[in-house]
């Protein structure tokens, strides 16, 4: 019976992955599940998916339709309480609320896009320690007790000492008998990655702009955080100025103001160099922006930061074009014209929600 269900389960494991791989795109460009986000899971709202239930025997259970009645005696209607509408034949909608890890909506979208495992770089410049249960003692919690070895060691000692009567296999363990499990401390290669996002916020920028900023973050995030163990996330926000910010201010500011791109990227290549160096690390930026930017130089100080500082040091730099009205959108033609040959570089324009999962294919689709 417990078989049955584990394989009815997975079953209906697959149901749910089919139908969140079929209707990604929809869930990805509406921003509904960021809301729906828990610590490691994501409640999704799946349609046209029954689930099996019990139905219970009415008839002699008594109530409305039971018993003699008089007849013509309306049914089911309160006094004082209209009707809400007619009579129809279609069905109606089920809804089904399931919950999905993370790392199972990471690979769904990992398999619907096409996106190659990334192969980390300095994989064993960073160390951790793990506990492993990999061993026996005498003592220990009896949350920890393994019940094999005390009942062999229980067995032993009874037969042992002649109290084991195999008419009555009772087997009863005493302190002595009582075996726990045990761990050693033992050091394991990880790799670490931060991802540093940048983002415009001056007054060209919208709130469309900045939801589909947020939105695409998200689903970077939940890639990038399953091919990582450790994995760091840095917030800078810029419009003449940028400073360092934490994700709730990142996600909801609304500012305004000029455009200095370069102020961005001189914090991130500092924030690099003083916390994150590239022996040690696996760098991502992503910077959002509508491609306005000050018209005095700015973009050629921008090119030169990202030639001697940024490009050198990441494993992959990425630009996001937010079409705004607002925006001239200038700004990746230049980075487009000064780096004709792009290796861990990525240019991405995104005109709109629909292009969020294009956007993030071209992002990371190199696996670097």
């Amino acid at each position: 019976m417990v078989q049955r269900i584990d394989q009815d389960l997975e079953r209906f494991r697959q149901i749910v992955r089919g139908v969140v791989k079929r209707e990604l795109k929809q869930y990805i460009v509406t921003g509904e599940l960021l809301a729906r986000k828990g610590q490691r899971l994501v409640s999704i709202p799946i349609r046209q998916i029954e689930i099996p239930d019990f139905r219970y025997e009415t008839r002699k259970l008594g109530g409305v339709g039971q018993g003699p009645g008089e007849k013509g005696t309306p049914i089911g209607v309160d006094e004082g309480v209209e009707g809400g509408g007619s009579a129809g034949d279609a069905p109606g909608q089920h809804i089904l609320e399931v919950e999905i890890t993370l790392d199972e909506l990471a690979d769904i979208m990992g398999e619907e896009l096409g996106l190659p495992q990334i192969k980390p770089k300095n994989k064993e410049s960073i160390v951790s320690d793990k506990d492993r249960y990999s061993s026996i003692s005498r003592s220990g919690p009896e949350s920890l007790r393994h019940f094999k070895r005390t009942f062999r060691q229980a067995l032993k000692r009874q037969i042992a000492s002649g109290t084991y009567d195999p008419a009555v296999p009772i087997v009863i363990p005493v302190k002595e008998d009582k075996r726990y499990k045990s761990w050693r401390v033992t050091t394991l290669p990880e790799t670490n990655a931060v991802i540093v996002y940048l983002m415009d916020v001056s007054g060209s920028m919208g709130d469309e702009q900045k939801e589909i900023v947020r939105i695409e973050s998200f689903w970077i995030d939940t890639w990038l955080k399953r091919q990582y163990r450790g994995i760091g996330t840095r917030y800078i926000v810029h419009d003449a100025v940028a400073r360092e910010v934490d994700a709730e201010t990142f996600f909801h500011t609304r500012e305004s103001g000029g455009t200095k791109i370069s102020s961005a990227y001189e914090l991130s290549a500092a924030l690099i160099e003083q916390h994150f160096p590239p022996s040690d690390w696996n760098v991502y930026v992503f910077h959002f922006s509508d491609g306005d930017n000050w018209g005095g130089g700015d973009t050629e100080v921008c090119i030169e930061l990202l030639k001697s500082r940024l490009l050198p040091h990441v494993n992959l730099f990425c630009y996001g074009q937010v079409a705004s009205p607002y925006g001239s959108g200038a700004f990746i033609n230049e980075l487009s014209s000064a780096f004709p040959e792009r290796t861990n570089l990525v240019l991405s324009e995104i005109n709109g929600r629909e292009e969020i999962l294009k956007s993030i294919k071209e992002f990371l689709g190199k696996g670097k």
